[in-house]
């Protein structure tokens, strides 16, 4: 028996994801969104549960967003015919890891948006990674890793409200992403690579454009144009992560004093700088607005 929970999570196991955090960050947004973009979308688990009049999600990694173009355009009974066939094609299971290698090979020869996600799927982790030549290496699941129920739920929850919202997929690059249409109530959200953490999306080996101080600082640039134009903006962040600190981020807060800090972490609840500080070890996740959020406590960012 599949438990509801009351927000929708993605069919995508995405690195860095934000559906734990959905019951923080939600109660955290603009009570009225116009048009709400998502600049760095992957999984859209953010996306897909906010409450706007448009909704724009963005991401660099196109074969990704082919993919969520063809669940709004086919919707869920295509979607899933194309995964009954293609699981029955290639026999896949648990333990074919020779099936998985065939479907990998077909979909690196014809990029079929929908192939990924079964590839996905039945991948280690159900983990996407690509390598430099825009070929999918994410290695077979053995024994761990398959189409579930639990994924084809997630599957039909996650494609019926992408049917029902106004929804724009596209995959510049967020430095390329026009934001001249915003307005007043309008919610630019940024989840970018975390500066201080390493993963398959940021290490810049593979295939795609890598997360560095530069294109940190590109960002927070680009945030404060979006401030001047009094567009609201929120951006998720981890300010100390396993002994690791984002100096960049932390110069950036203290030149910026109007904008707010909202401490996060993955119990579930609101906490603050203090209790995060005893744990050396511990990672701060923020969550950062030009705003003031109606559940915000100011607490002073230590220099």
């Amino acid at each position: 028996m599949i438990n509801i929970n009351k927000n929708i999570k993605s069919p995508l196991n995405y690195i860095g994801g934000k559906h734990k955090l959905l019951n923080q960050l939600l109660p955290l947004f603009p009570n009225n969104i116009d048009n709400f973009v998502d600049l760095f979308s992957g999984g859209c688990n953010v996306a897909v549960n906010i409450n706007s009049n448009k909704v724009y999600c963005n991401d660099n990694l196109i074969f990704l967003i082919e993919m969520f173009n063809d669940f709004k355009s086919k919707g869920y009974r295509k979607v899933l015919s194309h995964v009954e066939q293609r699981i029955k094609q290639f026999d896949l299971s648990l333990t074919n890891t020779v099936g998985y290698i065939e479907l990998r090979r077909e979909y690196n020869k014809n990029k079929k948006p929908l192939d990924l996600f079964v590839l996905t799927a039945y991948s280690f982790n159900h983990q996407i990674r690509f390598n430099n030549s825009h070929e999918f290496n994410n290695p077979f699941g053995k024994n761990r890793s398959c189409f579930n129920e639990r994924m084809k739920y997630n599957l039909k929850n996650f494609i019926d409200e992408v049917e029902n919202k106004d929804i724009i997929f596209s995959n510049s690059s967020f430095e390329e992403f026009d934001t001249s249409f915003l307005k007043g109530e309008d919610f630019v959200y940024c989840d970018p690579p975390y500066l201080i953490t390493t993963g398959t999306y940021n290490d810049g080996k593979r295939g795609f454009k890598g997360w560095g101080e530069k294109e940190e600082l590109i960002l927070l640039e680009k945030l404060d144009e979006l401030d001047k134009k009094n567009i609201k903006f929120g951006l998720s962040n981890v300010i100390e992560h396993k002994g690791k600190e984002n100096v960049l981020l932390k110069k950036w807060l203290n030149k910026n004093p109007n904008y707010k800090i909202n401490y996060l972490n993955f119990d579930y609840s609101n906490s603050n700088y203090q209790t995060f500080i005893k744990d050396k070890k511990s990672s701060i996740e923020v969550f950062i607005t030009n705003y003031k959020p109606d559940d915000y406590v100011q607490i002073k960012l230590p220099a």
